[in-house]
């Protein structure tokens, strides 16, 4: 883990409203529906101005922690979002400073492993504080995801 600078970022996808809990429950488990279609082939062939290849997820608006409800956005990065197709959404996703940690190997279970470094880091109290304003997954090749966690600022942040 480390704290980066992450820069802006706009992201076309489809959209769910989930929770950890319900994702640990495959009878309510939204997020592999999700994945599917936005992993699909040519599943984003129809958007204009895509940044480059990798898949992007979005988790942003927070009801408190990662505890609460959160939306996630699976999707891809544009140049702008001027014709969204039927049925995606544009997010922004702001440049913050956040925790970046790596997650390697065979998915699903390295991008868990990663988030539970994430949760063991946020109930420890561990610093920089997560912020849970929006998080971002990228989404290389297989094998291999990056995660960035927006942090709070710490004292002598500009």
């Amino acid at each position: 883990m480390e704290i980066v600078d992450r820069p802006e970022l706009l992201v076309v996808g489809h959209a769910i409203r989930t929770s950890n809990a319900a994702e640990a429950d495959p009878s309510r488990a939204q997020l592999p529906g999700l994945w599917g279609r936005a992993s699909a082939p040519g599943a984003f062939a129809h958007v204009p101005s895509r940044v480059d290849e990798n898949l992007y997820a979005v988790l942003t608006d927070y009801e408190s922690d990662h505890h609460g409800v959160f939306t996630q956005i699976v999707g891809i990065a544009v140049h702008t979002a001027a014709r969204l197709p039927e049925g995606m959404v544009a997010v922004r996703v702001p440049g913050v400073r956040s925790l970046r940690v790596e997650a390697r190997g065979q998915m699903p279970g390295a991008l868990l492993e990663a988030w539970q470094q994430v949760w063991k880091h946020t109930e420890s109290g561990g610093q920089p504080p997560r912020a849970f304003t929006t998080d971002l997954e990228v989404h290389q090749r297989a094998g291999a995801a990056d995660l960035y966690i927006a942090v709070l600022p710490t004292f002598g942040d500009a």
